[in-house]
């Protein structure tokens, strides 16, 4: 299973990023294939967060506007959306043991460990701090080539 991060998310909703062609057309694969792809539940709310900041877009999405996008994705049959369950907790405190991050790279620890305990194969990002997960494979799907 593939798993997409924020920033792909974000590429994909907002018009106006240089990655948005791209983007789009990687989540419509993802949500028009046959194969089972995920989002995480803080993936999706950072998403909110983003495309919604004036101070990040000028002008900011109109928040109906994001949530019809989150539910237009939500819609595809194969997606699977990754919460905290039973065990997650151990799978995060192994990998910050592990991995000794600590203050804002904790969010993306979440994120990775979510993965981890889902058992998705490949997270799509463009944000290289994940590389610091070795047990979560990642892939820029944004990348020529």
């Amino acid at each position: 299973m593939i798993a997409v991060d924020t920033n792909i998310l974000v590429y994909a909703h907002r018009r106006d990023s240089p990655w948005h062609e791209r983007a789009a057309q990687c989540m419509r694969e993802l949500a028009e294939g046959a194969g089972t792809w995920a989002v995480p539940w803080p993936c999706i709310h950072e998403f909110l967060a983003i495309v919604t900041h004036q101070r990040i877009y000028a002008p900011p999405s109109p928040l109906t506007r994001a949530i019809e996008q989150v539910q237009a994705w939500l819609e595809s049959p194969s997606v699977v959306l990754l919460a905290e369950g039973d065990g997650y907790w151990m799978t995060l405190a192994q990998l910050l043991a592990k991995t000794k991050v600590t203050g804002p790279h904790i969010h993306d620890a979440r994120i990775a460990a979510l993965c981890i305990y889902s058992n998705v194969r490949e997270l799509f990002t463009v944000d290289r701090d994940f590389s610091r997960f070795g047990a979560l494979a990642t892939r820029n799907p944004l990348a020529l080539g």
